[in-house]
């Protein structure tokens, strides 16, 4: 998955997290309530900004960043 479509990084936004494009919305935020147990549809309903690839973009990069953590 291409994530640099639905992420961007702005460092006057939520202190440079990455976020979902056009949201204050960051992949921290996803990452936590999923891992608290929300399902997408869960998250979807709160947040209606999101969308299921939106989620599983924020998936795609946090799954980057840790590879590349485990190859240096």
């Amino acid at each position: 998955m291409d994530f640099k479509k639905y992420i961007s990084i702005n460092s006057k936004k939520r202190f440079g997290r990455p976020c979902i494009k056009d949201t204050r919305i960051s992949v921290y935020d996803i990452l936590t309530w999923l891992a608290n147990g929300q399902s997408m549809e869960e998250i979807i309903k709160d947040f209606p900004e999101l969308n299921k690839t939106k989620i599983k973009a924020a998936l795609a990069i946090a799954a980057s960043k840790e590879n590349k953590s485990r190859v240096a």
